[in-house]
């Protein structure tokens, strides 16, 4: 669709991608806050971040090593990290409020009008990030009437399937006798990954490395900014403290870690597979850690 009304690669790829990606955890967690499910929300967000940096892109760096090479990547590594510890700042007092949520919107807002600016201003430039995703669209425009059809088929299974997904995980927190925020860290927050996985590794084999990690920044900043801050204006949110104490810092020192490797500071950034390897064993420590907080209770 947007191919059919002009938008630039480079923009498709930093906007329509992210918010693509991104969708199921919006929809999830919009679900979740609506039915007085706070924690699955929360937890679906953080949780998500936490599975795209150590696990997606862990895995995907094992099976092809991701050079950065694109400028406009290397600008949203840092921002990414700010929002990361603007997020830190929020749950300290153990509350995000409809304010915070409202700050978080705005916040999201003032990025997304950045970032079309930025896509435009350099959408004739060449760019990695946008050279890639040219190549990835090359002989795939659809007639506009299918690509409309695709999209609201498209729109339909995603709120049936979330609303499932919300349904079950709240099902199998009570018959497990767990918290909503375990539930929506680990199951929920895999799930709602999945479309960075699939999405990230293609891009790498066929050595498009910029989007294989735009993928991850776009959808990280989405969850950050977008899907908390629409849970929280739905519902406020009181986060355990192990949010603050255990998860949040654990996304943070992961957003760190992203940064230090992809940004390059003496020429492109680079994830290699001993990096990747080292994010995947932190995702499955990390995971581990939860679920021995779970057989301790």
């Amino acid at each position: 669709m947007a191919r059919h009304f002009g938008v630039p690669p480079l923009l498709i790829g930093m906007v329509i991608v992210g918010f693509g990606t991104s969708a199921p955890e919006m929809v999830v967690s919009a679900i979740a806050a609506w039915q007085g499910n706070p924690g699955i929300a929360l937890g679906n967000a953080y949780g998500s971040n936490i599975a795209n940096i150590a696990l997606i892109l862990g895995i995907t760096a094992l099976i092809c090593p991701i050079a950065v090479h694109s400028q406009v990547l290397r600008k949203e590594l840092p921002i990414l990290t700010v929002i990361t510890a603007l997020a830190a700042w929020q749950v300290a007092d153990r509350h995000i409020t409809r304010l915070d949520a409202v700050v978080l919107m705005i916040v999201f807002s003032a990025l997304m009008a950045w970032t079309i600016i930025q896509g435009m201003r350099t959408g004739s430039a060449p760019d990695a990030l946008g050279s890639g995703m040219e190549a990835e669209l090359e002989g795939k425009q659809r007639p506009m009437r299918e690509s409309l059809m695709l999209l609201v088929t498209g729109l339909v299974v995603l709120m049936l399937s979330s609303r499932i997904l919300v349904w079950g995980a709240v099902e199998a927190a009570q018959g497990l006798g767990v918290s909503d925020l375990i539930i929506g860290l680990t199951v929920v927050a895999l799930g709602t990954s999945l479309p960075e996985l699939a999405s990230s590794i293609a891009a790498a084999r066929k050595g498009e490395d910029d989007i294989a990690l735009g993928n991850i920044i776009g959808s990280n900043l989405f969850n950050t900014l977008a899907v908390v801050g629409i849970a929280g204006i739905i519902d406020p949110i009181n986060p355990d403290p192990d949010v603050f104490y255990r998860d949040v810092p654990f996304m943070a020192g992961l957003t760190l870690s992203l940064f230090l490797f992809g940004y390059g500071f003496r020429g492109p950034g680079r994830i290699n597979r001993p990096e990747g390897l080292v994010l995947l064993l932190a995702y499955l420590g990390y995971t581990a850690w939860v679920v021995y907080g779970v057989v301790l209770q």
